[in-house]
């Protein structure tokens, strides 16, 4: 994809008379609409894609997601099925779903008015921001804001909407981090139940060179199939976040 990116870029270099009706990004100036150079909004829209990954980890529910998926294959005992690839579709997924009140706020409220030159882009990302900042804060602890706030030297303001976004961003980072692993604890109980009760068994019947999770390999997968896995965990991701 990068390289794809890069090659589309000296196209449009390249050749400007292909690059002349391509008004990728615009500012509202005191004498009206002003548009960038085609090579300044290439770059732009470059740096923009190669932040696009970190935000899509700091701001959206992907990281909660994908660290539940990782403990649980490893709970059930699976190396590389699913294979990675898989888990990061389906946390991408259930984040475009989770996430989708939040985007639809920001589109309507912020990209629409902007695309109509109703607010220039710096008013239109601070409208956006709103949004994306109360989900962030509804899922963050406040014990966390707190120690970010002492790590950071700066004291309290008297309301969340007065925190600097610097400041939201890593204690919510911190938050998801314990609620994932909260959540990966509980689902590994009832694997490691199984994988106590098949040990004890070979034990008692003298199997000792025989490995535990051979055998408890099957009856985990069995009891996650008959008890609606999949479905149960996903309930319970999308549940997390009210």
């Amino acid at each position: 994809m990068r390289l794809l990116g890069i090659l589309l870029a000296f196209l449009f270099i390249s050749h400007p008379a292909i690059a002349q009706d391509l008004p990728l990004l615009t500012i509202n100036g005191p004498n009206g609409q002003e548009e960038y150079s085609v090579k300044l909004q290439i770059f732009l829209l470059m740096t923009a894609l190669a932040f696009l990954p970190a935000m899509l980890l700091m701001v959206t529910s992907f990281t909660r997601i994908i660290i539940v998926l990782g403990i649980l294959r490893q709970a059930m005992g699976l190396q590389q099925s699913p294979p990675n690839r898989v888990l990061i579709g389906i946390a991408l997924t259930l984040s475009l779903f989770i996430m989708r009140p939040v985007i639809y706020d920001i589109y309507d409220h912020a990209v629409i008015p902007y695309q109509q030159g109703e607010m220039t882009m710096f008013e239109a990302a601070k409208v956006g921001e709103k949004p994306l900042r109360q989900f962030m804060l509804q899922q963050t602890r406040e014990t966390d804001l707190e120690q970010i706030l002492r790590i950071a030297d700066e004291p309290a303001p008297d309301s969340v909407d007065d925190l600097d976004f610097l400041i939201v961003m890593p204690a919510f980072i911190l938050s998801e981090l314990k609620t994932a692993f909260q959540i990966g604890f509980m689902l590994f109980i009832p694997f490691l139940i199984i994988d106590m009760v098949v040990a004890s068994v070979l034990m008692a019947m003298g199997m000792m060179m025989l490995s535990p999770l051979i055998i408890s390999l099957p009856f985990k997968l069995m009891v996650f199939v008959m008890v609606d896995g999949w479905s149960m965990t996903v309930g319970t991701l999308s549940a997390s976040f009210g």
